[in-house]
C-alpha cells in the first residue's frame, strides 16, 4: 500500500513506524521543528532504531495514495480540507479526538471519507524519538473502514470497526475530557488534585454523558457505557486517586488544549447549558 501520514506528532508517527516496519510505502508529511527531525533521521526513530520512510513538508497532490491519514489535531484540520479535497488519496482517513459532526469533514472529501479514533499512547522526546504503547487490550484502535482495520492490526495496531463513529467519539470525549484535564492539571502542579476539584471534575462527566443521550448518540462501546454510569462520587474517587500516581501525572505534559476544545464542543453543541462543565 502506499499510504501518507499527515500529521507525526506520537500518533501519526506510531502509525507511520508501524506500517513502514509491515512494508507499506510510508511518506510522512511533518512541518517546523518535527519535519528537521524526521528529514535528518529519514523516517522515525524509535528506541529500535530508524523506521525508513519517505519525508515530505508537504501532501502531493499528484500521487495516487491508498491512503491518507490525517494525525493532527481538530482544531488544525480546517486549514487542510483544501489540500484534502484536491488531493489523489482513495481514502482520507481522520484520526483524531472530537466531539463535532463529522458532516464537514465528509462533505470536503465525499465518499473517500473514513475516520477512526487511534488507541495508542505516545510522544515524540526532545531528541526526536517515538515513545508510544498501542493498546491491544480493551478499547482498541476503532476504524469505520474494515480493510484498514485490517491493515492496522496486521502492522501491529490491533483495530475494530464500528458503523457509529460519531456516537463512539461523543461517548469517548465524555469519558476522557475530564480525565484528561485532571492529569494536566496534576502534571502543572506535580501533585494530585484536591477532592473538591475532583467532584467537580466527577460532576462534568456526568453532564457530559447526560448531553450524548440528549443530542441522540448511543453510548458506546461498552466500556464507555459502563463509565457513564458510574456514581459521582466514584468517579471522583476514580479521579482523585491517579492524579497521585507519578506515572498518571505523566501523561498530562500534552496539557489542556485538546480537552478545552472539546469542552468547549459540549458546551457549544448544547446552546451554553452545562454548568459543570462550564465550570471546568
Amino acid at each position: 500500500m502506499r499510504i501518507a501520514v499527515l500529521g507525526v506528532g506520537g500518533i501519526g508517527s506510531t502509525f507511520a513506524a508501524q506500517l513502514a516496519g509491515a512494508g507499506h510505502d510510508v511518506t510522512v508529511i511533518a512541518r517546523n521543528r518535527r519535519l528537521e527531525q524526521v528529514s535528518r533521521d529519514g523516517g522515525i526513530r524509535t528506541p529500535d532504531g530508524v523506521v525508513a520512510t519517505t519525508v515530505a513538508g508537504g501532501l502531493p497532490n499528484d500521487v495516487d495514495f491508498d491512503l491518507i491519514l490525517v494525525t493532527v489535531l481538530a482544531h488544525q484540520v480546517t486549514p487542510l480540507l483544501p489540500r484534502l479535497t484536491a488531493s489523489r488519496g482513495r481514502t482520507v482517513m481522520f484520526m483524531f479526538n472530537t466531539f463535532d459532526s463529522l458532516s464537514t469533514l465528509r462533505d470536503a472529501v465525499g465518499d473517500r471519507f473514513a475516520f477512526g479514533f487511534p488507541a495508542i499512547a505516545a510522544q515524540i522526546d526532545a531528541d526526536g524519538v517515538l515513545r508510544a504503547s498501542i493498546q491491544s487490550r480493551g478499547v482498541l484502535t476503532t476504524v469505520t473502514d474494515a480493510k484498514w482495520a485490517e491493515v492496522f492490526t496486521a502492522a501491529g495496531i490491533p483495530a475494530v470497526t464500528t458503523s457509529d463513529m460519531e456516537s463512539w467519539l461523543r461517548s469517548h470525549a465524555a469519558f476522557a475530557a475530564p480525565f484528561m484535564i485532571t492529569v494536566a492539571e496534576a502534571h502543572r502542579a506535580q501533585r494530585g488534585i484536591s477532592w473538591s476539584r475532583a467532584r467537580e471534575l466527577a460532576a462534568a462527566k456526568d453532564e457530559a454523558f447526560a448531553l450524548v443521550r440528549e443530542l441522540g448518540n448511543e453510548i458506546i462501546p461498552a466500556m464507555h457505557a459502563v463509565v457513564g454510569k458510574v456514581p459521582t462520587i466514584l468517579t471522583a474517587g476514580l479521579l482523585w486517586a491517579p492524579s497521585r500516581v507519578p506515572a498518571a501525572r505523566a501523561s498530562g505534559a500534552a496539557g489542556e488544549a485538546e480537552p478545552r476544545a472539546l469542552i468547549a464542543a459540549m458546551v457549544a453543541a448544547a446552546n451554553g447549558d452545562l454548568p459543570a462543565l462550564g465550570r471546568v
